[in-house]
């Protein structure tokens, strides 16, 4: 039985960083990398995994990012996936362990691999969903359209508007370099 591995939110400045594994009970139709699908396909096939897999998704704040390093959160995901999802084998897309052991990777193992393609759509969605919620904490930051990415937008936003509390302040972007970090939006007051 193999449990595949992938992750979304790595890359971005903003929100979550999310980890999902899935073992297959059945075969799913219309697997592939989360990238390469719509958003509307991609929400589909979020439910259908749902429902014919055994998974679990793992979440680590901007915060917690902040104070750990994204290294050991996601060895922290991974390692609670593995602890967690009874497997014979665990497949993570990609080309390190982050040091866990019983662990093996394969680069773009989330196009040739349908457990992993199905962890990859469960991570991707579970994320932009949570990216839509923000947006309505804080709608200045059009969260909604970028997800968290480094995007021209999101940087004038930044710049205008200061951080709020879901950014990685300990990420380092030259757009943004000598900006007060301190500065932190509150969400509005009837979402608090």
């Amino acid at each position: 039985m193999l449990c595949g591995i992938d992750e979304a939110g790595r890359g971005p400045i903003a929100g979550d960083l999310v980890v999902a594994g899935v073992i297959l009970k059945k075969e799913i139709k219309g697997l592939a990398d989360s990238k390469q699908l719509s958003a509307k396909k991609r929400e589909q096939l979020f439910d259908l995994i749902v429902e014919n897999t055994t998974y679990h998704i793992v979440k680590h704040s901007a915060q917690l990012i902040d104070e750990l390093g994204l290294s050991q959160c996601m060895r922290n995901s991974l390692e609670e996936i593995v602890a967690t999802l009874r497997a014979d084998k665990y497949l993570f897309d990609g080309n390190t362990s982050f040091g866990v052991t019983r662990l093996e990777t394969m680069i773009k193992a989330d196009t040739k691999v349908a457990e992993v393609s199905a962890a990859s759509i469960l991570a991707k969605v579970t994320r932009d969903r949570s990216m839509v919620e923000m947006a309505k904490l804080y709608p200045q930051y059009d969260f909604e359209k970028h997800k968290g990415y480094i995007t021209k937008l999101h940087v004038e936003k930044i710049k205008e508007f200061g951080y709020c509390k879901i950014h990685r302040k300990s990420y380092k972007v030259k757009a943004l370099e000598g900006l007060n970090r301190q500065l932190e939006v509150q969400p509005l007051p009837f979402f608090a």
